[in-house]
């Protein structure tokens, strides 16, 4: 069997969802430097130029319209290089007389020479955790269509359909296809790295065809796309794996074999002219670099495309705001970084200096402001009005909220964004103070469970030390009242991770987690607690998702729950 050098170069990029006119200039630019170096194929991920997941804005025809407009213009600017652009398509109803009677589908297209040469629709939606496909897209009828670059047959597919056994990429091959091309925006969790190049190299040899896989990067929202795109030859080796976390456009020589098919629709390759350098595989992440680079990502891309450029963290000397501000700065820079204090009188003077030491390892502007002056007042003020005394709650959520009112008031006033420093633990369980604490338009540690918060600061520490050792080692509290101490509250963290792990990841009944060998009553104490503040969490800002069972869009559970109630009878 004859054999053929295709030459790919692979965009893994950062599209921004709505940004059409910013995606069409990366993907114009790209072509220009593929052109450069001669690349036969472009490839560019699952809906590029539309930014993922683009969610409601699919259910407007102005949007959909400017997307095909844009991709005609891609089209008309291509050249001899072929790309694959991820887009969404639309086909009216031709039977209806309404113009918005149609249906839409996550596609690619294959454009060159000025034309678009061909459309592949993905066929698999998936619809669970974060993904609500099948609420906009219509699913692709023609899983084994191939696209042809002179003699070589190329099957395309997106994200989901490569996955599926017997699916798109198993048709393609069957149908002739040399080399399969696989497009997505897989979003990051602390379980998916190994397991996506794991299964695609098992396909890969399985098939005995050379899959290339690229994924987007960046952030939206509470989703980060982490990139780490690869290409995977015949017998499942890694060709090259890219970067995670970081945009990187690569390009490589790949030998495919030629398959003796015939078709009239073929795209004309290029003539190289010289060889390309052989590139030397990146190497991944561990798991808590990757959660740490992924945090960072997600609060630089959440800052940035939102048009902010400062944010405002909350220090209390502790733990929590302490990795909350260190990895802000990483992602920002320190002059973006303003740190506040609110001290009243139940934080000790070390907490302060805490807070203090931090600012300065970190450079970043510093702020103290005393509440306890205003927190008597609303304290008296509330006791006026109800007429009998504050009970403990109560009187400590005052703080809270007085802390909340004044760093949202910087917010409005500098225009800096502020980042809660909840961790998921305490959201769980609703430690934490509505309108309080909770305030912000980011809540960077909401998905990092308080054991990790530890591990994380280690892990940044062991770089340069900049988060204080007390802040790592002293008994954590919510300094509301004296001596208060979160185990006051709460389980041992590490007993309470371990219970909420079980529940909220793997869905464990109360049975299963008392079977594991933890007490009964306090198991229905943890789980009491977190089914009772879900109220909560739906008012929380959205966060870094790094599990697969992040709260939001992860994990939907309704507020109102006569389930949980009878439960517990």
């Amino acid at each position: 069997m004859n054999t053929k050098k295709i030459r790919l170069t692979a965009a893994q990029l950062s599209f921004s969802v709505g940004a059409i006119q910013e995606n069409k200039s990366k993907i114009i630019d790209t072509l220009e430097q593929s052109e450069k170096i001669q690349s036969d194929i472009v490839i560019f991920p699952e809906l590029s130029i539309t930014g993922y997941p683009p969610e409601d804005l699919l259910l407007r025809e102005s949007f959909i319209g400017k997307n095909f407009a844009v991709l005609e213009e891609i089209a008309e600017y291509s050249g001899s290089s072929s790309a694959i652009v991820g887009f969404v398509d639309r086909s009216l109803n031709e039977d209806s007389t309404d113009n918005y009677d149609r249906k839409i589908s996550n596609a690619a297209a294959i454009v060159q020479n000025g034309d678009v040469k061909g459309i592949y629709h993905k066929c698999f939606l998936p619809n669970y955790s974060v993904f609500d496909e099948a609420r906009y897209f219509a699913k692709g009828s023609s899983p084994a269509d191939l696209f042809w670059y002179e003699d070589v047959a190329i099957g395309i597919n997106i994200c989901e359909d490569i996955w599926i056994d017997n699916g798109p990429a198993e048709m393609q091959v069957q149908a002739g296809a040399s080399i399969i091309v696989n497009i997505n925006a897989s979003p990051f969790d602390i379980n998916k790295t190994n397991s996506r190049r794991n299964k695609v190299m098992e396909k890969a040899k399985k098939l005995n065809v050379p899959i290339i896989y690229l994924n987007m990067v960046g952030g939206q929202d509470e989703l980060v796309f982490d990139g780490g795109s690869f290409v995977v030859d015949s017998a499942g080796e890694i060709l090259y794996q890219a970067k995670q976390f970081q945009e990187e456009i690569f390009s490589l020589d790949l030998e495919v074999q030629i398959k003796d098919i015939i078709s009239d629709s073929k795209l004309t390759l290029n003539i190289k002219k010289q060889d390309l350098p052989i590139l030397k595989p990146q190497d991944t992440f561990s798991e808590l670099e990757s959660m740490y680079e992924a945090l960072k990502l997600g609060v630089s891309d959440y800052v940035r495309k939102n048009n902010f450029q400062k944010v405002l963290v909350g220090l209390s000397g502790g733990i929590d705001s302490a990795l909350t501000a260190t990895i802000a700065v990483d992602a920002l820079s320190s002059d973006n970084v303003i740190g506040i204090a609110m001290p009243s009188k139940y934080n000790p003077d070390s907490s302060l200096e805490d807070a203090k030491n931090l600012a300065q390892n970190l450079g970043i502007e510093f702020k103290v402001i005393e509440i306890e002056e205003t927190v008597e007042k609303l304290r008296t003020l509330l006791k006026e009005s109800l007429q009998e005394p504050l009970s403990g709650v109560t009187d400590e959520n005052i703080q809270s909220r007085i802390r909340g009112n004044i760093i949202m008031g910087l917010s409005n006033q500098l225009g800096a964004m502020v980042l809660s420093t909840g961790n998921k633990s305490e959201m769980a369980v609703g430690y934490s103070t509505l309108y309080g604490d909770l305030a912000g338009g980011f809540a960077l540690l909401k998905d990092v469970y308080k054991t990790e918060v530890y591990k994380l600061a280690e892990f940044r520490n062991n770089k340069s030390e900049v988060i204080p050792l007390n802040s790592i080692t002293k008994e954590p509290s919510a300094e509301l009242r004296d001596d208060q101490f979160d185990s006051d509250s709460l389980p041992d963290y590490e007993l309470l991770d371990k219970i909420l792990k079980m529940y909220i990841e793997s869905d464990f009944s109360s049975e299963k987690i008392i079977a594991s060998g933890i007490e009964n009553n306090i198991v229905y104490d943890v789980l009491e607690k977190v089914d009772k503040n879900e109220y909560k969490r739906k008012q929380v800002a959205p966060g870094v998702k790094l599990t697969e069972r992040a709260f939001g869009k992860d994990r939907r559970m309704p507020i109102t729950n006569t389930y949980i109630r009878e439960r517990y009878l």
